[in-house]
């Protein structure tokens, strides 16, 4: 999956399967909820929006606001000033243009969500994040091969730390400790994902297996 406009348009219409919203309140979803995975400007939502309207993924629904209750204050002139406010907030709410997801959005959501092509980290977190979506069976085939390529990394730093043929400076060696340390972090993180996945269908000798597994790979 592409790290850029598809992941973009990924958390969009993600977000849009929830519930309708105008692109305000999709930022401030994304903020809140994918703030520490990725930024989205405004230069980017709207260019986003806009292609999957084209592409008739999303289009324009219908905004149906509150309208407030006018206190009865007992005075003419506040009861005005109130209904005049309330006028004013109400025609604000029909400028904003309110997205919806389309049976052609949902389908090009399940299309990038099963895409099996190369995943980055940063791919893999926002497929993470709506993989509530997902078929089980691609839900775990999806961090089965999250850990694997975990694993390589590890196989890989382990065998490049064996081969090397002078000695590091003390803070490369830091630097490279930290790394390590995250990936072990890592695959623990998603081995206990797995777990939970595989616990819908228990089978006995999956968790054993998968230990071995693991510590087969790390040893090679």
């Amino acid at each position: 999956m592409a790290t850029g406009t598809n992941s973009l348009e990924l958390v969009v219409l993600g977000l849009l399967k929830e519930q309708d919203m105008h692109g305000y309140e999709l930022k401030k979803r994304m903020t809140e909820s994918l703030g520490l995975i990725m930024h989205v400007s405004w230069g980017s939502l709207y260019p986003a929006l806009a292609r999957l309207e084209a592409k008739g993924a999303v289009k324009a629904v219908e905004a149906n606001p509150s309208i407030p209750k006018i206190p009865m204050t007992g005075s003419l002139g506040g009861e005005r000033a109130a209904f005049r406010t309330n006028v004013e907030a109400l025609r604000g709410s029909r400028n904003k243009k309110v997205y919806g997801i389309t049976e052609i959005g949902s389908a090009l959501f399940d299309e990038i969500m099963n895409d099996d092509g190369d995943v980055d980290e940063k791919s893999f977190a926002i497929r993470l994040a709506f993989a509530s979506h997902m078929d089980p069976e691609k839900r775990l085939k999806m961090l089965k091969d999250r850990r694997d390529m975990i694993l390589e990394k590890v196989r890989s730093s382990r065998r490049n730390f064996e081969k090397k043929r002078f000695i590091l400076e003390p803070y490369v060696e830091l630097v490279l400790e930290h790394f390590r340390s995250a990936d072990s972090s890592d695959l623990a993180w998603i081995e206990e994902l797995i777990r939970k996945e595989e616990s819908s269908n228990p089978d006995p000798n999956t968790e054993l297996l998968v230990a071995r597994e693991i510590q087969d790979n790390i040893k090679n």
